[in-house]
């Protein structure tokens, strides 16, 4: 791994790693101008094998853990916190509450992540069962999501068929549109609150408005064309981002969320609708936060390129991720997602708690290609969203993008 001081691989350092440390590796040549890319069996040979063998004993330990952390949490919160007198103290106590249990209920959401990918276990049913129930408590439709997160992840760093965080190029960065209310952006876009105020929206409603309108897919995303922006919701089971035949896994997404929603309703019934927002909505938010934030920061670096759908590979998709530091959270509630988010991406049946030793061990395999950020997790949010505005063609790099200079 490359020292904390250069923090990430540049392109012209990746194409010498490649040509220096090709070693035994079976090499794609694409084009003597290119970098040199290990296939995908290369880089699986380097793993031991039971790093892809999950144990249902072991990842469902992780599941009665942090369900045993939101539950007891959720009691104390319940029993102490509205007895506290003092109204500052009171409303000091929520807040801490609502963050830690968010950060709770993303390990939560991230074991469920894990089932999605078959991570969890070897047996399918069992994984589908745990992570439909998982995500449908913290109101999100398993299947659903599911099948588009698989397709993030067959299309990785493709302009044209990745299902998250597909970049504007510099030409249509350029265009006026709704997000700045019609306006030439290059009027107002490096206004320090016009960008906090355009951050606090992504992190908010970022995860809402994939899921109801498909933002941030490639525009070859959807399964059909069929179908205006209006027919593009993960919650409707004709949508055009599913295949007809997930349509009844669509329906069985939708009716957990209906389950979870009439629990919440009679639980407001008992306790009020103000105490359910208070221990229920404010997590959720803090969760969708953690979300947003991961994925965006995995995908959205200076260093990191996307590709035209002629160069694109699989492999070169993959390796375009960052892996990042997030420190005790990250490692230890996160379950390491933040940390090992390469690896995850070449084979994201690895199990989280084998993906630290799968890193160690392709690291040699891919070289410079490995790229890791160890600064400071949250700050990275900030600069990221006010540097990686668009991408344009890099000239040193066919059929690659990099981030242009906003």
């Amino acid at each position: 791994m490359a020292p904390a001081a250069t923090q990430t691989t540049t392109a012209v350092k990746r194409r010498e790693a490649a040509a220096g440390s090709a070693g035994a590796a079976k090499l794609n040549l694409e084009a003597p101008s290119e970098p040199q890319y290990p296939d995908i069996q290369t880089i699986r040979d380097a793993i031991p094998a039971h790093c892809f063998q999950p144990s249902v004993l072991r990842s469902m330990s992780y599941v009665v853990r942090d369900l045993a952390l939101i539950t007891s949490l959720g009691w104390a919160a319940l029993t102490y916190i509205p007895a506290i007198a003092n109204t500052p103290l009171r409303w000091a106590a929520w807040i801490a509450y609502g963050y830690l249990q968010g950060l709770f209920c993303t390990g939560l959401w991230i074991l469920a992540h894990e089932c999605g990918h078959g991570a969890f276990s070897l047996h399918q049913t069992f994984n589908n069962i745990v992570g439909w129930a998982a995500h449908s408590v913290l109101m999100v439709p398993y299947f659903s999501w599911k099948f588009s997160h698989h397709r993030h992840h067959r299309f990785t760093g493709h302009m044209e068929k990745d299902m998250a965080f597909v970049p504007q190029t510099k030409e249509n960065h350029k265009q006026p549109r709704l997000a700045n209310l019609y306006l030439d952006p290059e009027l107002f876009e490096d206004v320090p609150i016009v960008q906090l105020v355009k951050l606090v929206a992504h992190q908010l409603a970022g995860w809402q408005m994939y899921l109801l309108f498909n933002v941030s897919a490639g525009p070859a995303s959807k399964q059909r064309d069929d179908a205006g922006w209006l027919r593009v919701s993960h919650f409707e089971p004709t949508s055009a981002v599913f295949r007809s035949n997930e349509a009844l896994f669509i329906a069985i997404s939708d009716l957990g969320l209906a389950l979870t929603a009439t629990a919440l309703y009679f639980a407001s019934t008992v306790v009020g609708w103000k105490t359910v927002f208070l221990m229920y909505g404010v997590p959720y938010f803090w969760v969708h936060h953690w979300l947003v934030a991961i994925t965006y920061l995995h995908h959205n670096h200076p260093d990191v390129h996307h590709f035209d759908a002629k160069s694109w590979t699989f492999v070169k998709g993959a390796l375009a991720t960052v892996d990042r530091d997030f420190g005790f959270v990250g490692r230890h509630l996160f379950h390491g997602i933040i940390d090992t988010h390469v690896v995850h991406h070449l084979f994201p049946r690895i199990p989280f708690y084998y993906a630290e030793e799968a890193t160690e061990a392709i690291k040699p395999v891919i070289g410079n290609h490995y790229h890791k950020e160890t600064r400071s997790f949250i700050g990275q949010l900030w600069s990221t969203w006010k540097t990686c505005k668009y991408v344009e063609a890099d000239p040193h790099v066919p059929g690659a993008l990099i981030w242009g200079k906003n």
